[in-house]
């Protein structure tokens, strides 16, 4: 795993207008998943219509229709500064603490360690601060408006090979 910090550069990257090409984030195991595996994903609504404040989870990806929607697009030139950045609704992951059992939200960005992460863009996703607890995909899979959109909660629990299918995750573009 590798280490990140965010500081100053970050905010100011984070405060661009520029951005790099949006990428969605998946769990590389496609575990009960009957599509395309399940990225990070703004909850309850899709595409524009989502609303941060409503927190994430892992969704079934979309990337496979040819496009990544805007609520499970993030900016992976962010990544090399240890943050994980939605740049449609201008907002970052933040771990609400490092203890196991721990949620993540979306919240304004504000270069704070609560905001910092170790994600190379292919491995296990941990706040900088405490890289033993690690992204991790619920067993419980839920159904939406149809069977094929399948949906996870996701907490921070203690890193483990036990548990590598649902804390592993990497990046990709639309396929």
């Amino acid at each position: 795993m590798y280490k990140f910090t965010t500081g100053a550069a970050a905010a100011i990257a984070i405060s661009g207008a520029a951005y790099a090409e949006n990428v969605e984030i998946y769990v590389t195991d496609m575990l009960d998943n009957i599509q395309s595996g399940y990225c990070l994903d703004i909850a309850k609504a899709q595409g524009a219509n989502a609303n941060p404040d409503d927190g994430l989870q892992a969704h079934t990806c979309y990337s496979p229709s040819g496009e990544i929607y805007v609520d499970q697009a993030f900016d992976s030139e962010q990544f090399a500064d240890g943050v994980i950045y939605m740049p449609e609704f201008d907002v970052c992951m933040q771990a609400s603490s490092t203890e196991a059992g721990a949620e993540v939200e979306l919240v304004e960005c504000d270069g704070s360690e609560a905001q910092s992460w170790a994600f190379d863009g292919e491995g296990t996703i941990a706040p900088a601060a405490a890289t033993d607890v690690c992204l991790t995909l619920a067993e419980e899979t839920r159904t939406g408006r149809s069977d094929e959109n399948q949906m996870k909660a996701l907490t921070l629990e203690t890193c483990s090979e036990d548990a590598a299918a649902t804390q592993t995750w990497a990046n990709r573009t639309a396929e």
